[in-house]
């Protein structure tokens, strides 16, 4: 600091001033002294912790995180919970006789639930286990890209045992929830009846034989349509749980479909410069014609940037209102159906999100309190509300906003398209130039920006894809494994009668292929709602995400769920060959 203020011959002198608060002090009292004491210094006005981009910028991210929290864990644990019940279903299904045995030896129907809940109480706990220490190792791994992605001088992951607490019994309630109703279904079972084997189906000539749907078909595929017919209930929690794990995944993927529209909309529709020069103070508007004559510069377009408090009623913030000409070419504003528009002579032109804190529209007063030069207050009808995704923006005529503050033509800056080949010269001739108090890259910021994002939101959406690949695969295999212990006797008899194994195996895995297709439109569409949901947990005043789900976002989701179901395929494929023929065909129906 000394240094620098010698070498402009500033001695004591400062940009601005950074304030800690008594704990109990009163911030709107402490801003209102600040700005008497420093109005006449040429003080823009002081601001409370909200109104800074650094607490923006953690501020975002937290909301972000509490709505992940939310929506995505809850719907995890009804995955689980349709999981355990499936199986719970389909094994006491299988156990029907030795319950039945049991019952008759003089166990109760308590004790049998009791013994199945403890069954899957031991798995969960298995499974809470492995969550701990893959929760701690995500955690503080999560903790360490914080801290150095936000700079903090440290930041400790807590191992709570409370938070490790509600994780493992909010698990294993899930859970035993998903179990109780195949665990009561069991201890109902009378013990004569149970030692039978279920009812068997009517076989009769339904409407698909009556319509002729199965006219061409052949005898395995007639096999596979008649089974997911005969058992609608089973094929439909099937599907269920395939279309969750679609959904999970289109509702972790589309943020990046929305950061790729965002930018495409901020850097490529609205402000289009190669450059921009800001100036060191204004400067009237001859600093623009000599802008336009500096190396490799095709265009130059001035804007104006006053710092003032909007408010309405109780209701206000602080922005920078933003002045362009009407004809702006590099920097345009973009209404909500992101056309471009020419500002209006007079008025006010403001972002969606910032018309939405003032509780403003189109044709209402706001009233400006200008935090520079002659410090004006007036008011200004609201003439325009535009699209905006990155911060909250107002927008004037520039002429208006340096009439509004008592001023001639003057500017804050330039934005500049220039000609790549001649970036050297002209970064040279800038820096010669002491009226240019910085210069910003768009191509650098986008680059910056990208970065940023990339860092905080491709390890959560990894994560998540793969604990959804990982359920879809769950919910296919145990489908597949499960149809495979029901149906041994059957599938034993089609190879005793002269099929070969792997037709044997068709039979399932056509079966496994339809339920697979079935449930991929029905996990877009459930995608697409928890996906929308996210979306407004995420809007935040630095950025709003645009709700927008591209094409390839079903296509990548459906994607992992297929190759999923084509392993848990390949298992049970190997399962059927490894089946001992004469030993399934001697098991008791």
């Amino acid at each position: 600091e000394e240094a620098l203020a010698a070498a402009y011959d500033l001695d004591g002198a400062f940009s601005d001033v950074s304030l800690l608060l008594m704990r109990g002090a009163n911030e709107d009292a402490v801003i209102d002294d600040l700005d008497l004491i420093l109005e006449r210094y040429g003080g823009t006005g002081a601001y409370g912790r909200e109104d800074q981009t650094s607490h923006a910028f953690l501020d975002a991210e937290l909301t972000q995180l509490e709505a992940m929290s939310r929506i995505l864990p809850p719907i995890f644990l009804i995955v689980a919970a349709f999981l355990v019940n499936m199986t719970m279903n389909r094994l006491i299904a299988l156990e029907r006789e030795q319950i039945g045995l049991l019952k008759a030896l003089g166990y109760t129907g308590a004790g049998i639930a009791l013994h199945y809940l403890l069954f899957v109480a031991a798995i969960s706990a298995v499974g809470v286990v492995i969550g701990f220490f893959a929760g701690t190792w995500l955690g503080a791994g999560m903790t360490r890209l914080y801290a150095s992605f936000f700079h903090f001088p440290f930041l400790i992951f807590d191992r709570d045992p409370g938070t490790y607490a509600l994780a493992g019994l909010t698990t294993l309630a899930a859970a035993l929830l998903g179990a109780l109703k195949a665990v009561l279904g069991a201890s109902r079972l009378a013990p004569a009846v149970a030692m039978r084997p279920p009812a068997p189906p009517r076989f009769q000539q339904g409407l698909t034989e009556n319509i002729g749907l199965f006219n061409g078909m052949g005898q395995l595929g007639i096999m596979v349509v008649r089974q997911l017919a005969r058992y609608p209930g089973r094929a439909a929690m099937t599907i269920s749980g395939m279309a969750m794990s679609v959904a999970i995944l289109v509702g972790t993927i589309w943020p990046m479909d929305a950061v790729d529209f965002m930018i495409d909309v901020t850097y490529f529709q609205a402000d289009r410069q190669d450059a921009s020069i800001n100036f060191a103070g204004e400067r009237d508007y001859r600093a623009v014609f000599a802008a336009a004559r500096l190396p490799g510069v095709m265009r130059a377009e001035p804007y104006r940037v006053l710092s003032a408090r909007l408010s309405n009623g109780p209701r206000e913030r602080r922005v920078a209102i933003t002045g362009k000409p009407p004809d702006a070419t590099l920097s345009r504003v973009l209404n909500v159906d992101l056309d471009p528009i020419a500002l209006p002579e007079t008025g006010l032109t403001l972002s969606e999100a910032l018309a939405r804190l003032l509780d403003v529209e189109r044709g209402d007063l706001v009233e400006i309190e200008l935090l520079e030069g002659r410090r004006r207050i007036v008011s200004a009808p609201v003439t325009e509300i535009v699209q905006g995704y990155l911060g909250l923006s107002a927008f004037m005529n520039i002429e208006a906003l340096n009439e509004l503050n008592f001023e001639g033509p003057v500017v804050s800056g330039v934005h500049l398209a220039i000609d790549p080949a001649e970036n050297d010269a002209l970064m040279a001739e800038l820096k010669e130039t002491p009226a240019a108090r910085f210069i910003a890259l768009q191509k650098v910021s986008l680059q910056k920006f990208q970065e940023t994002l990339a860092q905080t939101m491709l390890i959560g959406i990894s994560v998540y894809m793969i604990l959804a690949g990982i359920i879809a695969f769950g919910v296919v295999y145990n489908a597949a494994r499960i149809s495979l212990s029901e149906r041994g006797r059957e599938l034993a008899s089609l190879c005793v009668l002269g099929f070969t194994r792997a037709e044997v195996s068709r039979v399932l895995l056509i079966e496994l292929a339809v339920l697979t297709i079935v449930a991929q439109p029905i996990g877009w569409v459930i995608g697409y709602g928890m996906a929308k949901g996210l979306a407004l947990g995420f809007e935040s005043d630095l950025y709003r995400m645009p709700f927008v789900v591209a094409p390839h976002t079903y296509a990548i989701a459906s994607l992992v769920v297929v190759v999923a179901a084509l392993v848990s395929a390949m298992m049970v494929q190997s399962r059927v060959n490894q089946l001992d023929m004469i030993e399934v065909l001697k098991t008791r129906e």
